[in-house]
C-alpha cells in the first residue's frame, strides 16, 4: 500500500551549490517509513515527493558547471509542502529578481516547512520570512543576512537554527537540515534509518 506523499519542492538557479541542493534532495529522497535497507528498493514506504524546480524549466548551471534540468517551473509545480532554498554564488543575483523573492514568499505562506542552506537564508531574508527571527547561513554571508534585515538575531557560528524557519551554514549542513525536517514531520527513528 502506497501512502500519501509530502512535495518537497528544492529551488535551482544558476550558480548553486551542488551540495546545497543535492545533499537535501537526496535524503528527502531516500527517507523511507519502513526501515531498513529493502524499503529502498521501493517507494512504497515513501513519504516525501521531491523535484528540482526553478523560475523558468530550463537547464541550470551550477557552481563546478554541472548542469541540471529542473522538473517543474513556478507556474507548473504541483502545491508545496516543503520548501527548501538552497545558497551558492547565484543566490546574490536573485536577490534583485522581484518574481523569484515573491515566489519564495507565496511559496512559503502555504509550505508547512520553508527551509534554507547557506546563503538560501540570504533568500528567506529578501521575502521578509526571518523578520525577528533567529537564523544563521554560511560565515561567510552573516554580514549580509545582517544587512538585509537588522531585525534577524544572526546565530553565527550555528550549524542549524529553528525559529519557525529552518535555516543552516554552509554545504554539508544542509544534510542536518534535512534530517532535522524528517525528525519533525516522521520523529527521530525515521530520521536516523
Amino acid at each position: 500500500m502506497t501512502i500519501p506523499k509530502r512535495t518537497v519542492a528544492v529551488l535551482v538557479f544558476d550558480q548553486v551549490e551542488v551540495l546545497d541542493f543535492a545533499g537535501p534532495f537526496e535524503v528527502f529522497s531516500r527517507t523511507r517509513l519502513t526501515p531498513g535497507l529493502d524499503a529502498r528498493k521501493s517507494e512504497d514506504s515513501s513519504p516525501f515527493d521531491v523535484f528540482l524546480i526553478a523560475e523558468q524549466r530550463e537547464p541550470v548551471v551550477t557552481i563546478g558547471g554541472m548542469e541540471i534540468m529542473p522538473k517543474f517551473d513556478f507556474a507548473t509545480a504541483p502545491p508545496i509542502n516543503v520548501l527548501v532554498v538552497p545558497g551558492g554564488w547565484g543566490s546574490r543575483a536573485l536577490l534583485d529578481q522581484p518574481t523569484v523573492i515573491h515566489w519564495i514568499k507565496r511559496t512559503a505562506s502555504t509550505a508547512i516547512v520553508t527551509c534554507s542552506v547557506c546563503t538560501g537564508a540570504l533568500l528567506l531574508a529578501k521575502a521578509g520570512l526571518l523578520q525577528g527571527r533567529r537564523a544563521t547561513t554560511h560565515w561567510g554571508a552573516y554580514d549580509a543576512l545582517e544587512d538585509i534585515d537588522p531585525t534577524i538575531r544572526v546565530k553565527r557560528g550555528a550549524r542549524l537554527v529553528h525559529d519557525t524557519i529552518i535555516t543552516s551554514a554552509g554545504i554539508s549542513a544542509g544534510l542536518d537540515m534535512a534530517l532535522s525536517v524528517v525528525d519533525i514531520l516522521h520523529g527521530m527513528p525515521i530520521a536516523e534509518d
